[in-house]
């Protein structure tokens, strides 16, 4: 049994892309046929209008394509895992322990956070939206399954509510999940997952927190220090830690951040 952690680039993205750019472009070249005799004006209007659209989705279909092959765990650039098992790293759970993964989509810093941490345990959580139809429990305990670990569980879950006591989890951790959630504040989502946190637990939540998603995180760190907690770090990640600034930029990530510390 293999472990397939997916793509953050759906396969149906990049297939819905790149027909629309076909049959676009089929309507492009119907359109200047049938048009040839029609005044200027609507000349103009409909060949504009057709071919702006079909330009868009051929831009849309090379980047989906390009961002699938850098986030690919077959590829070359192999962004994704060098992400997760990054991220993991700050991940610290002591032996009995059991930590928390928001988001955890195909299981991957779920299961790279137990495999880090032996003697504890990780539980992962997640809505499993259309968006990512592909992603499911079920496929999360597959790979746990085919990782040989033991010490994983998985279950549905909302990070806007987490349905567990104030202090339940010795560490807590997430990956790009927050910057997808709509309607809530970014800190409130943070602070929400901090609830759920031990005194004495670690957090490593990676996220694009940019200051139009999240606001001032330099000032969220210093409330956070104002509460009491021993440890908050702001790490850029789009520098040259997981990725360049140019990147970043191609692929949307710009803003990247590791907010690590301890409660």
């Amino acid at each position: 049994m293999k472990t397939d952690y997916k793509n953050w680039v759906p396969k149906g993205m990049i297939c819905g892309l790149i027909a629309g750019t076909g049959v676009l472009g089929a309507g492009l070249a119907t359109s200047i046929v049938l048009t040839k005799d029609a005044s200027k004006p609507v000349r103009i209007a409909a060949n504009s209008i057709l071919g702006g659209a079909t330009l868009a989705c051929a831009i849309g279909a090379q980047w989906s394509v390009y961002a699938y092959g850098q986030f690919s765990y077959n590829g070359k650039r192999k962004l994704s895992k060098q992400i997760i098992e990054g991220t993991a790293g700050y991940v610290d759970i002591p032996e009995g322990g059991v930590g928390l993964d928001v988001g955890c989509g195909s299981g991957a810093l779920t299961i790279a956070c137990a495999k880090r941490n032996p003697r504890a345990r990780m539980m992962g959580i997640d809505r499993w939206g259309k968006e990512y139809a592909s992603f499911s429990k079920e496929l999360c305990e597959r790979n746990s399954k085919a990782e040989g670990l033991k010490n994983t569980s998985f279950s549905g879950g909302d990070a806007t509510h987490l349905e567990f006591e104030d202090e339940t989890f010795d560490a807590v951790t997430s990956n790009y999940v927050y910057h997808n959630i709509s309607g809530v504040s970014k800190q409130e989502l943070l602070i929400e997952t901090l609830r759920v946190l031990k005194k004495g637990g670690t957090f490593a939540i990676h996220d694009i927190m940019s200051k139009g998603r999240y606001g001032d995180m330099k000032a969220f760190k210093e409330k956070l220090m104002a509460k009491g907690y021993e440890e908050v770090r702001l790490i850029p990640t789009d520098d040259g830690k997981f990725m360049s600034k140019t990147e970043s930029r191609r692929l949307g990530l710009s803003g990247s951040t590791l907010l690590v510390g301890r409660k």
